[in-house]
Formats: C-alpha cells, structure tokens, sequence
C-alpha cells in the first residue's frame, strides 16, 4: 500500500513541474514541449525540478534558458 502512495507522489511532483515550466515558457512566447525539445537540442540537461524551481526563484536565469532555447530553433 505504501508503495502506491510514493508512486503517486512522484508523478503528482512531476506534473506539478511541468505545469510549472508549461505556465513559465508561455510567458516567454514557447509551448512546453517546444522548450523542451529544443533544450535538448542545445545539450542543455536540466531536470523538470530544476527547470521548474528556476522558472519560480531565478526569472532572469529562465529567461535565458529560453533565449537558448528559441537560438536553437
């Protein structure tokens, strides 16, 4: 029974983060999944709880995690 429990919670964090991420690029004119793939094409390797704890914490470090990101459209 516990085992359900720590399943869930991982992936309610995990939505939390990306809903995070998904409000934090729109302002920044990028969908989610765009950002996303997009970092990975620029070999940025950041996971979704960093990407969203800086989106909250750091805006200026956000905003040019974007700008990389739209640079490697």
């Amino acid at each position: 029974m516990d085992t359900i429990g720590r399943r869930h919670r991982k992936r309610d964090f995990r939505r939390l983060w990306i809903a995070r991420i998904s409000a934090a690029v729109k302002a920044h004119g990028l969908s989610y999944s765009r950002f996303i793939h997009e970092l990975t094409k620029a070999n940025i390797t950041l996971n979704r709880k960093m990407l969203s704890e800086m989106a909250i914490h750091d805006p200026a470090g956000f905003k040019s995690l974007t700008d990389l990101a739209k640079a490697a459209a």
